[in-house]
């Protein structure tokens, strides 16, 4: 008999990644509890998909793997055993189909995360999983059993393997509140503070007229580039206190580390980039006659509300009467930011197990048995399907290297 059929293990979370982990262990014979500290299961899964639930992307793998930034290397091997397709063929497997939208994410047909969860979870209690909510993990006795507290109390918990699938810091109400990193770091694990990724960031202030009549309103059709990278296209929001939305989101790593190492970072917003700046300027420079500097924006480029607000909060007086400076200005408009939003609003977050702690299993290297996955580990990515991808295939690697540990067990 194979080992792994006598083998009872422990995972500690219950979203995408320890899922996965979940399904791995339990279809190789393994006795899977799982255990969560909310009511139930998948809850910033859910929550994630209810504009819409963006699994992954269809965009070729180059690109697709450039998103992991500085982490690339280490998400390479995730990727190339469980990409964007694997997934795809897996959630088909689970009988929801998918369909690809204009912007190249990848959706369930009924664009609903909720029928996917309840088809994955049948799925696993079928293979025997247990599943125990309300169970949150508080580190380890020092017998080496783990440590659980509900509701009648506190359990000690022998496991022949342990795999933390925590989260990140990002919306703590959620269960994803960081608070295993003292645990982990207790026992000697490197860590990297966690950050908020995939956030809003403030201004040191706006003008009172700018917050309260734009305040929440969109900022589309624009591109917005940070120091001389190519600025991206997209929309945005401008909010009580700063900036915020996909295009901000798409920049917020180095946004955020700029601001780091500067205490600043300027961004570069193009009011119009499907508009060259010499016709920019050439319309600028036709004559206005009696007409309001407004109705000339308005008029001759279409420049008007929340865009015009900008051009006029963030441009000197002096600039408007210069159709080259009010022409470079609306072309590259330069808005500084301070600080980013505060972690528990960021859609996820950076920093955690450093992927230096953990061998090609993502096993802790400190912690021989005890392998981590998903947001927990020291990576991010922007949204479009990139996080819940890595999470996904960290959960499976993490459950494929658990497997091969406990069969070289004696």
């Amino acid at each position: 008999m194979s080992p792994t059929l006598t083998s009872r293990v422990a995972i500690i979370g219950g979203g995408p990644a320890g899922l996965m982990a979940a399904e791995v262990l339990s279809q190789a014979g393994v006795q899977v509890d799982l255990y969560d500290g909310m009511p139930s299961v998948g809850r910033k899964f859910l929550l994630a998909g209810v504009g819409g639930m963006n699994i992954t992307h269809s965009e070729a793998y180059p690109a697709f793997l450039s998103r992991y930034a500085e982490r690339a290397p280490h998400i390479a091997p995730l990727l190339r055993e469980f990409g964007a397709e694997a997934l795809c063929q897996w959630i088909h497997e689970l009988g929801i189909q998918t369909f690809v939208g204009s912007s190249g994410r990848v959706f369930p047909t009924d664009m609903k995360a909720a029928p996917l969860l309840r088809a994955w979870l049948k799925r696993l209690r079928d293979a025997g999983v247990v599943i125990h909510t309300r169970h949150r993990w508080l580190g380890w006795n020092a017998d080496g059993t783990l440590r659980i507290r509900h509701a009648e109390g506190e359990s000690a918990v022998r496991a022949d393997g342990v795999l933390l699938a925590l989260g990140g810091g990002s919306w703590a109400r959620l269960g994803s509140d960081g608070a295993w990193l003292p645990l982990l770091e207790q026992r000697g694990v490197q860590l990297a503070p966690l950050q908020p990724s995939n956030c809003g960031f403030e201004v040191s202030a706006w003008s009172e007229l700018l917050r309260s009549k734009f305040a929440g309103a969109p900022l589309k059709n624009v591109a917005i580039g940070l120091n001389d990278d190519v600025p991206r296209l997209g929309e945005c929001v401008i909010t009580a206190s700063g900036i915020e939305g996909s295009l901000i989101y798409a920049l917020s790593a180095p946004i955020r580390e700029s601001i780091n190492r500067h205490g600043q970072a300027t961004i570069h917003i193009d009011l119009l980039p499907n508009k060259p700046l010499d016709k920019v300027q050439a319309a600028l420079s036709k004559p206005r006659g009696s007409r309001s500097m407004a109705k000339h924006l308005q008029g001759q480029l279409g420049i008007e509300g929340v865009k015009a607000a900008l051009l006029r909060e963030l441009t000197p007086a002096e600039s408007f009467n210069d159709p080259a400076l009010l022409a470079a200005a609306i072309k590259a408009l330069p808005l500084t930011l301070i600080k980013p939003r505060p972690l528990d609003e960021a859609i996820s977050s950076a920093g955690g197990v450093m992927f230096e702690a953990l061998d090609d299993d993502l096993m802790l290297r400190q912690l021989p048995g005890v392998f981590c996955a998903g947001e927990m580990l020291d990576w991010e990515a922007p949204t479009g399907g990139y996080l819940l991808t890595a999470c996904f295939a960290s959960g499976r690697q993490a459950g494929l290297g658990m497997l091969k540990w406990l069969r070289r067990q004696p």
